[in-house]
């Protein structure tokens, strides 16, 4: 029979202020650059005011957890909402041939402009009363603008810098 040894490595003790630094300063480096661009907004920011600072890389990380039912990739078809590629400029509830968009959303009217998926963002139900889409909305305007921005980048002519205007 082989006996095996256990060594227990004994770390030297480290002080609560240590350990809390070291996580405070691992979360920091973990964090996106959100508190700096919260700032530089101001105290009252306009919906320009947080596209000007939106970060399209964190939007498509934040797009995760659209990802559950949306597609984002052009022709990668949809899931149990409409694919999502191209979808800046475009009229509501047209993105897809083969989704069957709800009356709510196709009664709308209008095109995808940032300033209505800011506000379909927020709270869908509120958006387009009756919709399907299940998802309570991203209640920070950063965060929306974010995910906007990134919208934007999965355009067919690259990023959209014109879209019609419209009302929210």
């Amino acid at each position: 029979m082989i006996e095996r040894e256990t060594r227990l490595v004994r770390l030297p003790s480290l002080g609560l202020r240590t350990v809390l630094l070291a996580l405070a300063l691992l979360v920091t480096a973990c964090s996106d650059d959100g508190q700096e661009r919260r700032r530089s907004l101001g105290d009252s920011p306009s919906f320009d005011d947080f596209m000007r600072v939106a970060d399209a890389g964190r939007g498509a990380r934040l797009f995760g957890q659209c990802a559950a039912c949306h597609t984002v990739r052009m022709g990668a078809g949809d899931r149990n909402g409409p694919g999502l590629s191209d979808v800046v400029g475009k009229p509501l509830a047209s993105n897809s041939r083969r989704f069957g968009y709800t009356g709510a959303l196709r009664s709308a009217g209008g095109v995808w402009t940032p300033e209505r998926l800011d506000a379909w963002l927020a709270a869908p139900a509120t958006f387009a009363p009756g919709t399907s889409m299940s998802f309570r909305g991203l209640q920070d305007p950063l965060d929306r603008a974010d995910v906007i921005a990134y919208l934007q980048t999965q355009s067919v002519d690259g990023p959209s810098t014109t879209v019609p205007p419209s009302q929210p």
